[in-house]
């Protein structure tokens, strides 16, 4: 018998296909919405909060522990945060429709709260939704916007204020396709037309899901550093990335480093504010001492994220 581990379960996008004949139609047949007409609907700006937001993050290991405790450090006084995690685990999972792989160990921790009960409880200001990747297979076999839809009724309906976000993930680095060229195409052909489109379609007009930009943060890094050939302790994207005791790379899940790049992306959406200038030097969430990028690297992914976060015009900030 295989062991589950996180890296299995959030790799193996196909599993359990065959009882997902919903969801395979569901791709085949619906006509999904232009690229163009997601951003249009989702164009408009949300006023920036005052003061500290109490969030809720609902998704897998490219969540983490140790970024949303990043995120706590680089917050205003008084940010505070619960979770939902699992292994690879889909939005589907998480509503309770199939199983959460790793649900012990993953929410073995103080910050744990069932997403349910969150969701319904109107506590909190902003609830970050994040779906498994491959996130083809989460489309075609585990009906990711019917999904995303069920979670943002859900949040409305027990807080019509709250402000719902579609965390923007990546897929391994040894992607086939290309990794960068994946990030590239991604956005529109999936993440926009495919998943969060559909789901606002079946969302009343006044209903917003607003986009964590990560992957096209990380892409923009990747490119500028890679074209510098290194910046700092950042020589290429692999150092992103968490390797093994014996130095094997892992394609997908972040280190320190990474980590601290996705929690700049999230605060600069959640909060509306200029990451430049913020501190690099932070703790992961059992307190230990994280890695740091070097001054030169934190402030350019300071400067990439205000870049791309505010150009793109997915996530409700004005320029």
């Amino acid at each position: 018998m295989v062991k589950m581990t996180r890296r299995i379960a959030l790799l193996a996008g196909v599993a359990g296909i065959g009882s997902a004949v919903a969801g395979s139609l569901y791709w085949a047949l619906t006509r999904p919405p232009s690229a163009a007409s997601v951003r249009a609907r989702i164009a408009g700006p949300l006023t920036a909060p005052q003061g500290a937001l109490n969030v809720f993050h609902l998704g897998h290991s490219l969540v983490n522990r140790d970024m949303p405790a990043m995120l706590a450090q680089l917050a205003p006084l008084g940010h505070s945060y619960d979770s939902q995690l699992g292994w690879g685990t889909t939005l589907q999972a998480h509503w309770g429709d199939a199983t959460i792989n790793g649900f012990e160990a993953e929410n073995a921790h103080p910050r744990f709260r069932p997403a349910a009960e969150a969701a319904a409880s109107g506590d909190y200001d902003a609830i970050v939704l994040t779906e498994m990747v491959e996130i083809r297979a989460s489309i075609r076999y585990y009906e990711s916007p019917r999904y995303l839809a069920l979670w943002a009724e859900k949040a409305i309906a027990a807080r019509p204020d709250v402000r719902l976000f579609l965390y923007e993930t990546w897929h391994p680095l040894d992607d086939p396709e290309g990794w960068l060229e994946r990030l590239d195409r991604d956005l529109d052909r999936y993440w926009l037309s495919r998943v969060l489109g559909p789901a606002l379609k079946d969302l009343p007009e006044t209903a917003q899901i607003r986009l964590i930009p990560a992957g096209q943060v990380l892409a923009a890094f990747v490119r500028d550093v890679e074209a510098r050939g290194g910046v700092g302790n950042v020589r290429d994207r692999t150092d992103l990335f968490q390797r093994s005791a014996e130095g094997e790379l892992d394609p997908i899940h972040l280190n320190d480093l990474g980590n601290y790049l996705v929690a700049l992306v999230h605060y600069a959406t959640l909060y509306h504010a200029d990451p430049v200038g913020l501190p690099a030097a932070l703790t992961r969430a059992d307190g230990a001492p994280a890695v740091a990028p070097d001054p030169d690297v934190a402030r350019l992914m300071q400067e990439v994220t205000r870049s791309v976060v505010y150009s793109l015009g997915l996530s409700g900030l004005s320029a």
